[in-house]
């Protein structure tokens, strides 16, 4: 059977009223368009469906706005949230006038970066695991206008909750700053929530994907830990998990967000990424040199430690990004690598077998679009390999506490939205490669970007009426 007919199987067997086609845009947000089950048939994941491309920021203009969703059936699930039965499938986004996945698109871009590496002979699969953070509150409240700028955040767990009065009593049980790592309930106050996340990741991709779940080390924080994957079935994977880690918290009537640095004065969120290479089902990162790693894997983390400054902005994409990639919070701004150290920006994690042994890139957060983020990062990792860049000496003391000469010497990542943008202009040859990667894309994703910076740059904050009201 057609992986499409049972996807139409699906459809039958729940008597599903609607059909959701999902595609992400280059912010690496989720969008979607809902069709009636009776209009899906077997043509529909050979022709797709038309849609308006013009109205998705940084893409076509209204003058050449027609573009086509082909949805994959490998990626049917059933909508564990919409009240009437829904069957939602994952698209490319695909150019009507050659019938090739668009070059802004990002599920696109993956697609042809998994099939740079095969091109190469370098391997035949990559594997990605990454590890969204993310904060959990019962209310935020934000305004923007000409007369301020405020927010306030609400979080019975939070460290400042101390004394606030609560309906139900003070229970005075919460983490201190930095102590949620990982005590259990009362203080862990999330267990419950996590549960009920975790079971709607496994009902959308599947029972035993969800590893581990735990509080993590700041005020509200937590993380859920999903298996890895291929690259463009992990970034599938990434917004399913996304998708139903916000929607169970609006369900428990709290508020979830993968902002980077939401909170002052605590850790930010990440999205640390497991990274390989395979090929005829060997992993080609394990070997005889440093924690048990190739020469090859070596080679690939000197690429990305080479293009980490241009990767920041793809991995990085956020201006709070970089509230969060500062000294004294774990934040992994060292470029450096090492076993075990978390202080680094690329740790070799501890595996029990070589087929298990893999990097990880500590400095991404899940601001990043996951397809750009893992694309981008094979490709700065492939770049290495064939260049042969070598990252140097291991570096197994902790990076945050060496005398200033010793720390001087060693690269870090960007410090803002707008360094890692301009090292993007200057250093994206090795993203265009095999036309992973477009310069016109590129070049779009870097304006839509610089708004950000724009925007931020020319608003007034209010801890500046601190700083310089009484000047």
């Amino acid at each position: 059977m057609s992986m499409a007919n049972k996807v139409l199987n699906l459809i039958k067997e729940h008597e599903a009223k609607w059909v959701d086609f999902r595609f992400t845009d280059t912010r690496g947000k989720e969008q979607h368009v809902t069709f009636p089950a009776g209009t899906v048939d077997e043509d529909t994941f050979e022709d797709g469906k038309m849609f308006d491309g013009s109205s998705i920021a940084g893409w076509k203009g209204i003058e050449a706005s027609d573009m086509i969703l082909r949805p994959d059936p490998e990626t049917a699930f059933i909508d564990p949230f919409f009240e009437a039965t829904t069957v939602v499938v994952t698209c490319d986004v695909i150019e009507p006038t050659t019938g090739q996945g668009y070059d802004r698109d990002p599920r696109s871009i993956a697609r042809r970066a998994e099939e740079y590496l095969k091109s190469t002979g370098i391997g035949d699969t990559a594997f990605f695991g990454p590890e969204p953070e993310f904060f959990v509150f019962d209310e935020v409240k934000f305004d923007i206008d000409m007369s301020g700028a405020r927010h306030t955040i609400y979080a019975e767990e939070a460290a400042w909750s101390t004394n606030k009065d609560y309906e139900a009593g003070n229970t005075g049980h919460r983490p201190r700053v930095k102590g949620g790592y990982f005590p259990v309930p009362p203080v862990d106050s999330a267990h419950d929530l996590r549960v009920a996340m975790c079971d709607a990741i496994e009902a959308i991709l599947g029972e035993g994907k969800v590893e581990v779940q735990h509080h993590e080390v700041a005020s509200c924080q937590s993380e859920i830990g999903v298996s890895f994957n291929t690259l463009v079935r992990k970034g599938d994977e990434v917004q399913a998990t996304k998708y139903a880690i916000l929607n169970v918290a609006h369900q428990f009537g709290k508020t979830a967000t993968f902002m980077p640095k939401p909170i002052v004065g605590d850790n930010g969120s990440g999205m640390h990424v497991h990274m390989s290479i395979s090929k005829d089902g060997k992993n080609l990162f394990a070997g005889d040199e440093y924690a048990g790693l190739s020469e090859l894997a070596l080679f690939f983390i000197g690429g990305v430690i080479k293009h980490a400054r241009s990767l920041n902005a793809i991995t990085n994409p956020s201006t709070n990004s970089y509230k969060r990639l500062v000294p004294h919070f774990e934040a992994p701004i060292m470029l450096a690598y090492s076993a075990k150290n978390r202080s680094a920006s690329i740790r070799i994690p501890y595996v029990s077998s070589p087929k298990g042994k893999r990097i990880e890139a500590r400095f991404p957060d899940s601001t990043a679009n996951p397809y750009l983020c893992f694309a981008a990062l094979l490709m700065a990792g492939i770049d290495g390999i064939q260049n042969k860049i070598h990252p140097g000496e291991a570096a197994d003391k902790n990076l945050y506490d060496l005398p200033p000469e010793e720390e001087a010497k060693i690269p870090t990542v960007a410090h803002s939205l707008e360094m890692a943008l301009d090292a993007l202009k200057a250093d994206h040859d090795y993203l265009t490669k095999g036309g992973v990667f477009t310069k016109e894309m590129l070049d779009a994703y870097v304006e839509l970007k610089m708004e950000d910076v724009r925007r931020l740059n020319t608003t007034t904050h209010p801890v500046e009426f601190e700083m310089y009201y009484s000047c």
